[in-house]
């Protein structure tokens, strides 16, 4: 997963291995991958918060992970290059989706760069503005889905 991530974000946003094993070992629960032929081509992450947001804190901080929150975050959805346009990215979505609400959550919220909007708004999410943060010194937009 580490691998794909830094294949598909700049650096400065990629998870390092070393952040998704402690993500993993609070929060195995909140991760998928894709596999085509025994081989991980895309994957899904994130936390459970409380709130309809994705603050800064929570990508390095995992006790800010709530099992019993609101509202399922994604860190990060990751397809190899090689794999993309084939519907894999949409399919993780629409798992994680359908995990969240069978989960009791309220919704899914994410942050996306300008030319991902679209996307996720096909797949219901819609469109909060601008986003406070500064993740990977990157411009962000708040996308929110709710149940």
């Amino acid at each position: 997963m580490a691998e794909l991530e830094a294949i598909c974000f700049p650096e400065a946003e990629a998870a390092s291995l070393d952040s998704f094993q402690q993500r993993f070992a609070v929060f195995a629960e909140c991760f998928f991958v894709l596999e085509i032929e025994g081989v991980v081509v895309g994957h899904i992450n994130g936390c459970i918060f409380d709130k309809p947001e994705l603050p800064d804190a929570l990508y390095s901080d995992t006790r800010l992970h709530n099992p019993d929150g609101a509202y399922q975050t994604v860190f990060g959805l990751a397809v190899d290059p090689s794999c993309q346009r084939r519907g894999y990215a949409s399919a993780l979505t629409r798992h994680f989706i359908d995990v969240s609400r069978a989960n009791g959550r309220q919704g899914v919220v994410l942050t996306c760069k300008d030319k991902l909007v679209p996307f996720y708004q096909s797949l219901g999410f819609s469109h909060q503005g601008v986003s406070a943060s500064s993740h990977g010194g990157a411009s962000w937009n708040d996308m929110l889905l709710t149940f």
